[in-house]
């Protein structure tokens, strides 16, 4: 097995300033650094990562707690988070939740008596309830794509959801549309809020009568609840899906009813992924910052894993864009 003594004699530096180099803790001369790596290189050295950890009471690793990495929103989370730890020479550890609460739970308590420098917890479905865990970890905690009301002992990096649910309904009102309905999942509360005050602004009420609950956020979900808006208002001109893949389930259902789409009806999603854009007509969309927010909250995290643990408190709050395409049009604008 090759050793760090073997690399040093190789790069004709000593073993201190091998490990300063894969550390990356202490500055090491660029010429010299980059002796050392291509000793590494040479002669295949692998790190003993356990024994590092034991001598300096660090793993380089920063746990991600995350819903799933079924759809693309959280997948993009989970890449923007990665990519950030390898530029700083850290190592991803990953769980998923499933939409599980006991599973959470179990990971949550597994996780701090584990060996990690810091977590990221993405996603406040499921793990609100089980965040006392945490209260006496030993490494840095932070928050994202947290919507609810978070909780005040740690920081948050999120993004501004009832701005993002304005942007859509103020994109329908400067259309004309004023018979809508909501398709929704419980947890967007923010995103139905921040629709209602776009309306409001012109004296207009968004009633409880019009939102419609997805009995699960998925396209069946989406496909569900539109055609209960279709039956409860055959002459809506619009809907806005507080998730694309409601929108995506909308899409269908107008189709399949024979409504054409944006002819007939105007339907808006929220966090634009990569499907929406696929799909036909594109789908007009709220997009959020994902990999920005991912990013920010892991340097976050790094920061105070230099600070020796020591994480500031906050809120930052990611804008989100209106990303107009071809599923959006006046009501009873004629073709084009």
């Amino acid at each position: 097995m090759v050793t760090m003594q073997d690399v040093a004699e190789r790069a004709g530096v000593t073993k201190q300033t091998v490990s300063n180099v894969i550390s990356g803790r202490v500055a090491v001369r660029p010429t010299t650094a980059a002796r050392v790596r291509a000793a590494i290189e040479e002669l295949g050295y692998t790190p003993n990562l356990v024994a590092r950890s034991l001598a300096t009471g660090s793993t380089r690793t920063v746990g991600l707690f995350v819903p799933t990495v079924a759809g693309s929103f959280y997948s993009e989370v989970v890449e923007a988070a990665e990519d950030v730890l390898e530029e700083h020479g850290y190592h991803l550890l990953l769980c998923t939740t499933r939409l599980d609460g006991e599973r959470a739970r179990r990971h949550l308590a597994g996780l701090t008596s584990r060996s990690v420098d810091a977590l990221l917890i993405a996603g406040d479905r499921d793990l609100i309830n089980h965040l006392p865990l945490l209260a006496d970890a030993r490494f840095p905690v932070a928050l994202c794509a947290w919507e609810t009301e978070a909780p005040d002992a740690f920081p948050v990096v999120t993004i501004d959801y009832e701005h993002a649910g304005y942007l859509a309904g103020r994109h329908l009102r400067d259309l004309g549309h004023e018979r809508v309905a909501v398709l929704a999942s419980p947890d967007h509360g923010p995103r139905l809020a921040g629709f209602r005050r776009a309306f409001a602004v012109d004296g207009l009420t968004v009633p409880d009568g019009v939102v419609h609950m997805a009995a699960e956020p998925t396209i069946a979900g989406g496909f569900a609840a539109a055609n209960e808006a279709f039956a409860a208002d055959p002459g809506l001109t619009a809907v806005f899906a507080t998730h694309d893949i409601l929108a995506l389930g909308a899409l269908e259902a107008a189709r399949v009813c024979g409504r054409s789409v944006p002819e007939d009806l105007s339907i808006v999603g929220h966090d634009d992924n990569p499907e929406v854009r696929l799909a036909r007509p594109a789908l007009t969309s709220v997009a959020i910052p994902k990999r920005e927010m991912a990013r920010q909250a892991i340097e976050l995290l790094l920061r105070a894993v230099g600070r020796s643990g020591t994480v500031v408190n906050s809120l930052q709050l990611l804008r989100p864009e209106l990303i107009v395409r071809d599923s959006t049009r006046p009501p009873g604008a004629p073709s084009a």
